[in-house]
């Protein structure tokens, strides 16, 4: 099935002006060739008429005392023949026809009509059309037959020429009508072309929909994918608005349960502490997430983006003296949903903060044709057999030093599935600052989401 808008409408215009310049073609033929047999015919007839008006009856024969003037009737296959022939009696013929009589019992069907074919006298076809008369009335009449005719390459000579202008006139026609057909499509298709640009503007963020750009046929489409964006930004807000409360709503009983493990025995405080200090986490990040305006798709700024996460875990590690340095170029861009990145780099940079000892790298850079964002921090790192376990859900790893981190085991895996969604890759490596190093890896400026969600 053939996809293109383009290439339907141009078949379907060659189509079109093909069939319509066949039926021209035999149009146009059918009726010159009645047009110039009638012709012929015509002259036929006149010359049968001049040869009819001189017979005269001498002796009892037919005589015909002046011939017509034409002088190609007087010349040995001139091209114009005649006879006369009674219904008794020797015919009498033009010179042109030399030796060759004319036979009067021929068929009365041509090829043309009211003509028939015959040998001429230099060996060509000739048409001879014929008229049966009488000279006198009643049983005396002399009933007789003239005959006229003129070589058929003449007619065909004639035929040839027109079909040959007329084919040169309908090619020039069916180049300007195909040209004048794409010119067509590719009018009729740059709304299209224009509303293409207005999605990828769209996409990207710098506009919020279509407006009512496009022709009036497709402003019902236009109008609905408007009312679908709305819809949808209005469903963004409201999730937003569910997440910022959510977080809002759990602060209050965070610190509620933070007083009440106050109570507990040191050992199950410091875990019900640890607990409820991760939820605190898990809260001010999603509300920061409200905060930043997470929204459609869009080009997002990485400098800024990760700017903006680094000032909300700097507060958390300025207590153990860890330095941040952020080397991103900020004019560096990315094709990803704003959240998705939030996500995907903030679980990254949680977790370097988690175990880092007093320093954490954030850097970014294209190379290749490829965007490479790096989180590297000087903690214990990660064994090599241990980072595949750790990319799954729930994987964990306990430090000899510090013992096991609180955490939940999904920030990685839920980092990988996000980076894997976009068509990127998100591996584990030896940090040059001594610890472990995660580095997601785009294609180009970045990719289209898929379908499904990466969470």
């Amino acid at each position: 099935m053939i996809r293109s808008l383009r290439l339907r409408l141009a078949i379907g215009a060659l189509i079109a002006v093909g069939v319509v310049l066949l039926v021209v073609w035999f149009s146009l033929s059918r009726l010159f060739t009645d047009y110039v047999v009638g012709r012929y015919r015509a002259e036929m007839m006149t010359t049968i008429d001049t040869i009819a008006a001189q017979v005269v009856v001498r002796d009892g024969e037919l005589a015909l005392p002046r011939e017509p003037a034409d002088p190609r009737f007087s010349l040995p296959a001139g091209g114009r023949y005649w006879q006369l022939t009674p219904q008794t009696g020797t015919s009498i013929r033009s010179r042109s026809l030399w030796d060759t009589v004319i036979d009067t019992k021929m068929p009365s069907a041509g090829h043309y009509e009211g003509f028939v074919e015959l040998e001429g006298p230099d060996g060509a076809p000739m048409l001879v059309h014929t008229q049966t008369l009488a000279l006198g009335d009643g049983p005396k009449a002399e009933r007789f037959s003239v005959q006229a005719g003129f070589g058929r390459q003449e007619l065909d000579d004639a035929l040839a020429s027109f079909h040959g202008r007329m084919r040169l006139m309908l090619l020039a026609t069916a180049a300007v009508l195909a040209g004048a057909a794409f010119l067509q499509g590719a009018l009729g298709l740059a709304p299209l072309r224009r509303l293409r640009e207005r999605a990828a503007l769209v996409r990207a963020g710098s506009e919020r929909d279509f407006g009512s750009a496009g022709p009036s046929e497709v402003g019902p489409v236009v109008n609905e994918i408007n009312l679908l964006l709305a819809e949808r930004e209005t469903a963004v807000e409201r999730a937003r608005a569910r997440a910022s409360d959510l977080a809002h709503g759990l602060k209050t009983p965070l610190t509620v349960l933070a007083q009440l493990a106050e109570s507990l025995p040191d050992n199950e405080r410091q875990l019900a502490l640890q607990q409820v200090d991760l939820v605190r986490q898990r809260a001010d990040r999603q509300l920061q997430a409200a905060r930043m305006g997470v929204e459609r798709m869009a080009t997002t700024s990485v400098a800024s983006m990760a700017g903006k996460l680094v000032s909300v875990l700097r507060p958390v590690t300025a207590e153990r003296g860890i330095v941040w340095e952020v080397l991103i170029d900020p004019d560096l861009s990315l094709d990803m949903d704003p959240a998705d990145l939030a996500e995907c780099l903030g679980n990254l940079l949680d977790n370097a903060a988690k175990w880092a000892r007093s320093r954490i790298r954030v850097s970014a850079a294209r190379n290749d044709d490829r965007l490479h964002i790096v989180v590297g921090d000087d903690g214990p790192g990660i064994a090599d057999g241990d980072r595949e376990r750790v990319m799954q859900r729930g994987g964990r790893v306990v430090d000899g030093e510090a013992g096991q981190v609180p955490g939940t085991g999904l920030g990685l895996a839920i980092s990988a599935d996000i980076a894997d969604a976009y068509g990127a890759t998100l591996t584990l490596g030896q940090s040059p600052l001594g610890g472990l190093e995660a580095a997601m890896t785009f294609e180009a400026a970045g990719g289209r989401k898929r379908l499904r969600d990466p969470v």
